[in-house]
């Protein structure tokens, strides 16, 4: 068992698929709110392909494309981490350059193989999500304010993948949103480099702002900001979760500390929180099906962090007797 965990384990740390089930849950989400909403009526596929076939694209569509920006994140960063970061595979070298490209390549031929699924458009949005991550990798990393909107955008326009005529968008702002702001506090309390300057911030919040009028546009142009289908309470839900999720930042902050440690909790915790965004939306419109399938989403990307933390755990450190 051992053997097999070693020789796995440096591909499954490259592409962090541990962490792909929030975009995972993302795409699930859209696919169960179109479904059990009769005004969500533009995707065709959608509407007429069986449930489990959607949900088995979209998981491979969206643990494909996670996984390929995580490789693509760690062919970059290589020689930096080599300096800074000696945790990472390919830093470490239990991964070659060629591993990382096959990772990359092939990870980013099953999202695309994943999202024929939904369509022509969601291939096309595959291939401009794809896009983006290349250019937040190439360039974006190194601008901080204008990088982290990027990845903030490209999780928004995951959520659309799917369903590019979704008519309720205020999910994809908020999601664009939590993941803006987990990456600025991660970034900030985790003190990583190079820090955010004040033009930063600005530039990251206009960004923003550009970006949640486009979608406000959007919202206008379909069926409003607000529609009158929507009941309050799928509004309501999902702001008491950012509620908690302040309150749950605030307490490690005051635990821990700024630092690494307070920056990878910070992201962890972000990650699960997205799905849980789901279950609040389909729990708010009667949908307790759709909410416990978000909710196994989220307890299962609980669980397989936990467990790949520990196979890599007894992998580099088998258990033994003390003598």
């Amino acid at each position: 068992m051992r053997e097999v965990v070693l020789r796995i384990a440096p591909v499954l740390r490259l592409t962090r698929v541990s962490g792909a089930f929030a975009a995972v849950g993302n795409v699930w989400f859209v696919v169960l709110w179109t479904r059990a909403n009769g005004a969500e009526d533009w995707s065709r596929e959608i509407q007429t392909t069986p449930l489990w076939v959607l949900l088995a694209g979209g998981a491979l569509a969206a643990a494909a494309l996670y996984a390929f920006g995580s490789t693509v994140n760690d062919v970059v960063d290589s020689s930096r981490d080599r300096a800074l970061k000696r945790d990472r595979p390919l830093a470490e070298g239990e991964a070659s350059g060629e591993v990382a490209i096959f990772a990359a390549a092939g990870t980013l031929i099953l999202s695309v193989l994943g999202a024929t699924v939904f369509g022509t458009g969601a291939v096309v949005a595959t291939l401009v999500l794809a896009a983006l991550i290349l250019a937040y990798n190439a360039a974006g990393r190194f601008v901080p304010g204008i990088g982290l909107v990027l990845l903030a955008v490209v999780y928004g326009g995951h959520m659309l993948a799917p369903n590019l005529g979704l008519r309720f968008l205020a999910p994809v702002w908020v999601i664009m949103t939590h993941a803006l702001v987990v990456a600025w506090l991660a970034h900030r309390l985790g003190r990583k480099s190079p820090p955010l300057s004040g033009r930063a911030v600005t530039s990251m919040v206009v960004g923003w702002v550009l970006a949640s009028v486009v979608l406000a546009g959007l919202a206008v142009r379909r069926d409003g900001i607000a529609p009158q289908w929507v009941p309050l309470t799928a509004v309501v839900s999902p702001g008491l979760l950012t509620l908690v999720y302040a309150a749950l930042v605030v307490r490690r902050v005051m635990q821990i500390g700024p630092g690494p440690r307070l920056g990878s909790k910070i992201e962890r915790y972000g990650a699960l929180w997205l799905p849980l965004y789901g279950v609040a939306w389909l729990w708010g419109i009667g949908d307790s099906t759709g909410a416990i399938i978000m909710g196994g989403v989220a307890g299962a990307g609980f669980l397989g962090m936990t467990v790949l933390r520990e196979l890599y755990g007894l992998a580099e450190h088998p258990a033994g007797y003390r003598v």
